[in-house]
């Protein structure tokens, strides 16, 4: 018995190490070669969020009417981009380390989760640019913050249960990377990141509100609006929790993000031991 415990120690201990120095030079190699490395982490959302707020909020006018909204709409597209990067990046991993997988026997998932983590880091640094913007705007902080670790760590299972099933139909199907492309375009203008739910919901027409319901089911929506919610501002951010009465249609979300990681480990763990072959 003591030697079975030992064995699973030491191979747990070996997938950690490996699974540390795969993050580590991922995020090295990810900015080598640019003059402002590391920087580009959190200047991409930054000038994303330029854009969107003069296109969306000054010119079109989309804004909540607060004036935390400009945290709000960047805390959005951190949060978008944390996700975009992760699966993006993910899908790829698997074919862009066969060679390392083919030559080093650790698990498979390793790389994947290598893959999401560097995301996650620059998403943390993204974080603490936004707790920056935060202060400076005045943002009245909540005993809510305290709930931000639970929606950060939803919306990352749920990058990395995506991640895994396209990681695997990657190796299977090199058309996925464009596919998802064109999908990632229609989540991101299909949720309220660059434009306020008050936008779809304030709407005089019948179908409004309805709308605006429908897309906090969206677990990508919900967890990034409880982020914002917690983070940010609680008053004035709605969340499936405070539009949707029914509790047990409140967790729809909850329960989609579950189904979306165990596919997404039934699916890669099915195929896992074929990659080699196939690449």
């Amino acid at each position: 018995m003591r030697s079975i415990v030992d064995r699973l120690r030491q191979r747990y201990h070996y997938s950690l190490v490996i699974l540390r120095e795969l993050v580590k030079t991922d995020f090295k190699l990810r900015y080598q070669g640019s003059f402002l490395g590391v920087a580009w982490s959190v200047l991409q959302p930054l000038m994303l969020f330029v854009v969107m707020y003069l296109v969306f909020a000054k010119f079109l006018r989309m804004t909540d009417g607060t004036p935390t909204y400009p945290v709000v709409l960047l805390l959005g597209i951190s949060s978008w981009q944390f996700f975009n990067e992760s699966t993006s990046v993910g899908l790829r991993s698997i074919v862009d380390r066969g060679d390392l997988l083919r030559k080093v026997h650790f698990p498979n998932y390793i790389v994947v989760v290598s893959a999401t983590m560097g995301a996650l880091i620059s998403y943390g640094i993204n974080l603490i640019v936004v707790l920056i913007f935060a202060i400076f705007c005045k943002v009245h902080f909540t005993w809510r913050v305290l709930l931000l670790p639970i929606s950060v760590f939803q919306l990352y299972i749920l990058a990395l249960g995506f991640t895994l099933i396209m990681a695997t139909m990657y190796v299977y199907f090199r058309d996925v990377s464009h596919i998802w492309d064109v999908l990632q375009q229609v989540i991101f203008y299909s949720i309220p990141v660059i434009y306020p739910l008050t936008a779809v919901s304030g709407i005089h027409h019948w179908w409004g509100p309805v709308v605006a319901k429908l897309l906090l089911l969206n677990p990508i929506a919900q967890s990034i609006q409880d982020i914002r919610h917690s983070f940010i501002a609680p008053e004035t951010t709605p969340t499936v929790w405070s539009k949707i009465d029914n509790p047990f249609v409140a967790m729809i979300p909850i329960l989609l993000t579950v189904i979306i990681v165990v596919l997404g480990v039934c699916v890669f763990r099915k195929y896992n031991r074929k990659f080699a072959e196939v690449m």
